[in-house]
């Protein structure tokens, strides 16, 4: 019984509440954010996805990334604020990938689909600078034709930048970014699916792409081969389309999990990475300091230590609607995800 009485005040503690609201029969368990940033300027559906900058020197200063998907890419601190503003118009997806050489040196690259020609996709890229906090134009490549739309990408085995672009039409484009000298974008390969997709990432220890086809589920794509694979349905229960954003929570231990924004009914699904079993559903529910999310985008996890906040890591989610009519993004401690579904 004590071990019990731990554990509840534990996840009390973690809630950030005293009364947690009922879990919902067909959302999952409820889940509070611990905090959430600025709205984005523009109305209506405007803010749409987040990346995460982990800052090793000192974890409490590292970084979020969230597009404002008709006027550019926000920076904001753990607290929230808004610290850099990149005007760029049309940016839909964002990603970033850290140790890369430019100019010299190792950077933050920070990326994000451009659709500011509705007719080729475009990468835009930026260094992300963190004294002063800014970002940096780098310059803009093209993809392939159609309208850009969802995108992430990584630093593969062999050091090189790969960067992933989807369009509406269903075209996922492998783009190899050279950084040193002249700027330059080599198409690799084109996979595709049947329908619109959009959330993706890189999972570099499978040499796997992720790719939601929003009407569908999840696509597993050999990086490769280019050969894929559906291997998550969006059924109505587990997932109820659109499938929006996806996130790999992964720590340095074997394992991890494929966490899923399941927009249709504003909840997120959690599938082993291992087999892509169902671990479980949660959704974001009202608290003391931050509303609930509704309909959310795009989604990125870090399960690196990040200050006293968020010591085991943290989610950050879009947020369709705010009480003042507004979009931001919500901060999610990872600890209470964990407590809530008994990951391991």
């Amino acid at each position: 019984m004590k071990n019990l009485v731990t554990a509840t005040a534990l996840a009390a503690l973690l809630a950030g509440c005293a009364t947690m609201p009922q879990p919902d029969p067909a959302r999952g368990v409820p889940v509070m954010a611990s905090g959430q940033t600025a709205p984005v300027a523009s109305r209506d559906d405007a803010a749409d996805d987040p990346a995460i900058w982990v800052d090793s020197a000192d974890p409490a200063q590292s970084l979020i990334i969230g597009t404002d998907k008709q006027a550019g890419l926000y920076v904001y601190g753990l607290d929230g604020a808004v610290q850099a503003f990149a005007e760029a118009g049309r940016v839909n997806n964002v990603d970033l990938v850290t140790g890369i050489s430019f100019g010299g040196e190792e950077a933050v690259i920070v990326a994000a689909s451009d659709r500011n020609d509705m007719a080729t996709a475009h990468i835009a890229l930026y260094r992300l600078n963190t004294d002063p906090v800014a970002l940096e134009l780098i310059g803009r490549v093209p993809a392939g034709p159609g309208e850009g739309y969802g995108f992430c990408m990584a630093r593969m085995a062999d050091g090189n930048l790969h960067a992933f672009v989807n369009t509406t039409q269903g075209s996922i484009y492998d783009v190899e970014i050279t950084l040193e000298g002249e700027l330059t974008g080599r198409l690799v390969q084109t996979m595709t699916v049947p329908s619109q997709p959009e959330g993706c990432v890189v999972d570099t220890q499978t040499d796997s792409l992720y790719v939601g086809e929003e009407a569908a589920g999840i696509w597993r794509f050999d990086m490769g081969s280019g050969e894929g694979e559906l291997v998550v349905r969006a059924d109505g229960e587990q997932i109820v389309p659109d499938v929006e954003g996806i996130a790999i929570a992964r720590g340095e231990e074997e394992g991890g999990y494929l966490v899923v924004s399941s927009q249709g009914d504003s909840a997120y699904a959690v599938y082993r990475l291992s087999d892509y079993s169902y671990a479980g559903r949660f959704y974001v529910a009202d608290g003391d300091a931050t509303d609930g999310t509704t309909e959310t985008d795009g989604i990125a996890i870090s399960l690196a230590n990040l200050g006293p906040a968020f010591p085991e890591g943290l989610m950050v989610v879009q947020d369709g609607m705010t009480p003042a009519g507004t979009q931001n993004f919500k901060l999610i401690d990872w600890r209470r995800i964990r407590a809530a579904l008994g990951l391991d």
